[in-house]
């Protein structure tokens, strides 16, 4: 049980955010799962790839949208690299 409290505290705070989407919650989804694999680490080290496969998600631009608008409103802080060949960086916040 104690590894869905991350899940069931993103959506408490997300509750009565009318910014958040079905896409923000698949995304969050997502990265939760792919730091459940790894361990529980935080921050998670990720390509946009692997979370866009488990999250179901098709067009880069849709992804980079709402991983930043997640940033923005505080879900995650999200440190982006330039260079494809390395990993963003994504700690969670709640």
């Amino acid at each position: 049980m104690e590894q869905l409290k991350p899940l069931s505290d993103f959506f408490k705070a997300i509750e009565k955010d009318y910014r958040i989407s079905i896409t923000h919650i698949g995304i969050y989804a997502a990265l939760l799962q792919y730091r459940s694999d790894n361990g529980f680490i935080n921050p998670i080290k990720v390509y946009r790839s692997e979370i866009m496969q488990i999250a179901k998600i098709s067009g880069p631009a849709t992804y980079h949208k709402c991983i930043r608008q997640l940033n923005e409103y505080g879900y995650i802080s999200y440190m982006p690299k330039r260079n494809r060949n390395q990993k963003s960086t994504i700690y969670f916040s709640i």
